[in-house]
């Protein structure tokens, strides 16, 4: 059932990752619009939970300036759990939580009152897939990172549903919900929640004759995700949630990116008088952020703009943080730095040697000469990057950041006393009166200023009093009952605003749309009863068991990705490769089957491995 109410603007929303409740409060202080959470269980990030008290505590907080909570259910859930995962999607409902976001179909089927976001878990990557997502009840569709401009279009066309994109943060190579490669390595599953993220590791890639084509690389770590020059495209487009990546990263983290995409968005809304943001409050914060000095990296567009080349990164997994310069001449204890940025004591710097990263701290720096904490290794001519900056640091730990809600003052004396009057930027007011006898005034004039100063204050409230009428000044009212009433006032307005119901787009399934294939296969991830007849009412004839419920993943597809290793060495296929051999991946005992679809331009992985991985549930 639609409950959400008709506004004629678009609602634009900056999506922030919350770790905790104090990660949630720096993203709500620096602007973010909605926040998704982990809760006690069944989320894709094991070691982000939270107990659902600590989330009824972000509600609380965030509801104040109309800021969204999303919890994230987006496991496979095994038939033992069904009963405990719908007890607390009941639980996290009653605390008001905006929405759950699933991949397990199970969840359609419990009649849950709330908004049920599609996971990327899900892998939305088409048209027909989230239209049928659509009209069978979800109210938002997260789409798969490795989609391209012109493909969102495509889904925007095909459907009215919300759409939330990823814009900055890590990139799983493999399309969400569709990898099993940390499976396949041992009894942790990315579709559990506990992904041992094998894509960051060393691989041989050889062929079937055993010549190794490239040795000891990263050749399944991709760069991190940097869209933040292409918000008002992405608006354009028809996407209104904007997600930042990010459930185990800390608060400074948090608050910088925030506070940069913050930025980043209300210019792009500047030019769309269409579009409006969806909560309210202005932040203030005491640092200028730059994503560039939190991890990243190498932050890309990945394939934002089609399929290309570059978008790897083979020598490291790790950040490596920002180019500083290279070194010109090696010391004892010191080195000199042909830099074009001041490096600082307490800096973390990395050396780029050949195929490997040095990595140390900075103890001492004077302009160009510095003190690494190590010397090994370091040679002239390396290439220097700063991953960590200590002063950048200290200025968001140290800097205050506090968000207002812009409010109004309306004061009345009379000779029987006063009324004030606070009206919210959204109209929400509060309404005090203190009947107490008033002499007249001395001055007229002073006792304006004494009112206006009064009324101005709002303390540690949520609000910023940006006008103040004043009426009847020729009355004499002390400064400590203006401010009593005012605070009254205040703490009404903030109650008021804590207690509203805001909007929401509850959907139930319509029951007719036909899911767009007959036939799931394993990495379809149907697990449980729930799930197998959500797809079976919707059409489909004939479901294999997911993949996590097998013993071993032996001659299994456990991973399809838009990244292409040829394309990345420029052996793709489709451009006159001269290499046509079977190619594998290999790392210790560990082999796949690299297999191309040029067509669709995809790459998947077959596990090849001897020895078989027992699931132990």
């Amino acid at each position: 059932m639609m409950t959400m109410m008709h506004n004629e603007k678009q609602k634009i929303e900056l999506l922030s990752p919350a770790r905790d409740y104090n990660a949630a409060i720096a993203a709500i202080e620096c602007g973010a619009d909605a926040l998704y959470i982990g809760a006690e269980g069944f989320g894709a990030r094991r070691a982000a939970t939270n107990s659902t008290a600590d989330i009824a505590r972000v509600v609380d907080y965030a509801h104040l300036y109309g800021v969204r909570v999303y919890v994230t259910l987006n496991t496979i859930l095994y038939e033992s759990e069904l009963q405990r995962a719908e007890r607390l999607a009941r639980d996290l409902i009653a605390v008001g939580v905006d929405a759950l976001i699933v991949q397990d179909m199970a969840y359609r089927r419990m009649n849950l009152p709330v908004e049920l976001h599609a996971s990327t878990q899900v892998c939305n990557m088409t048209p027909e897939g989230a239209h049928f997502l659509e009209r069978s009840g979800f109210s938002r569709v997260i789409l798969e990172r490795a989609l391209s401009l012109d493909e969102i279009k495509d889904i925007r066309r095909a459907t009215t549903v919300d759409l939330e994109c990823f814009i900055h943060g890590a990139i799983c190579v493999g399309h969400s919900g569709r990898c099993y490669l940390s499976r396949s390595q041992s009894t942790r599953s990315g579709n559990r929640g506990e992904c041992s993220q094998p894509c960051r590791l060393t691989y041989d890639l050889v062929t079937a004759g055993g010549e190794k084509i490239m040795e000891g690389k990263h050749l399944l770590s991709v760069k991190d995700f940097d869209l933040s020059q292409r918000i008002g495209q992405m608006i354009d487009a028809g996407v209104m949630s904007f997600k930042i990546e990010g459930r185990l990263k800390d608060d400074n983290y948090i608050k910088n990116v925030v506070s940069y995409y913050r930025q980043k968005i209300d210019e792009a809304l500047a030019t769309r008088p269409w579009c409006e943001r969806l909560s309210v409050g202005t932040s203030t914060i005491e640092f200028t952020p730059d994503p560039k000095k939190s991890f990243t990296r190498d932050g890309g567009e990945y394939m934002f703009l089609g399929k290309r080349a570059g978008v790897a990164s083979l020598n490291t997994p790790k950040a490596i943080g920002e180019y500083v310069g290279s070194v010109a001449k090696v010391g004892k204890r010191d080195i000199t730095i042909i830099s074009r940025v001041a490096l600082n004591p307490g800096d973390g710097v990395c050396f780029i040697a050949g195929d490997g990263i040095i990595g140390t701290n900075i103890n001492r720096a004077e302009g160009n000469i510095v003190e690494p904490n190590r010397m090994e290794g370091i040679k002239p001519g390396m290439e220097v990057y700063r991953n960590y900056d200590h002063r950048f640091t200290q200025s968001i730990e140290r800097g205050r950041i506090r968000r207002t809600i812009d409010a109004r003052a309306h004061l009345r004396m009379t000779q029987r006393g006063v009324e004030v009057r606070f009206v919210d930027c959204e109209g929400i007011e509060a309404v005090v009166v203190r009947e107490v006898a008033l002499d007249r005034a001395k001055s007229s004039e002073k006792m304006r200023a004494v009112a206006v100063e009064q009324m101005t204050k709002s303390g540690e409230s949520i609000f910023l009093i940006r006008d103040v009428v004043v009426e009847g000044e020729e009355w004499f009212a002390t400064a400590k009952l203006l401010a009593e009433v005012r605070r009254e006032a205040l703490a009404m307005l903030a109650s008021k605003r804590a207690s509203r119901q805001l909007t929401h787009d509850i959907r139930s399934d319509d029951g007719t749309a036909r899911y767009p294939l007959t036939r799931l296969t394993p990495q379809h991830n149907v697990v449980n009863s729930l799930a197998r007849k959500f797809y079976t009412d919707h059409g489909v004839e004939h479901i294999v068991d997911g993949l996590d419920t097998w013993s071993s993943t032996h001659g299994e597809r456990v991973m399809e990705s838009s990244y292409c290793i040829r394309r990345e060495i420029g052996e793709c296929l489709n451009r006159g490769s001269k290499l046509r051999d079977t190619l594998y991946l290999e790392h210790d005992r560990y082999r796949y089957r690299l297999e191309f679809n040029c067509r669709e331009c995809r790459m998947s992985l077959i596990d090849c491995t001897t020895n078989d991985i027992t699931r132990q549930r």
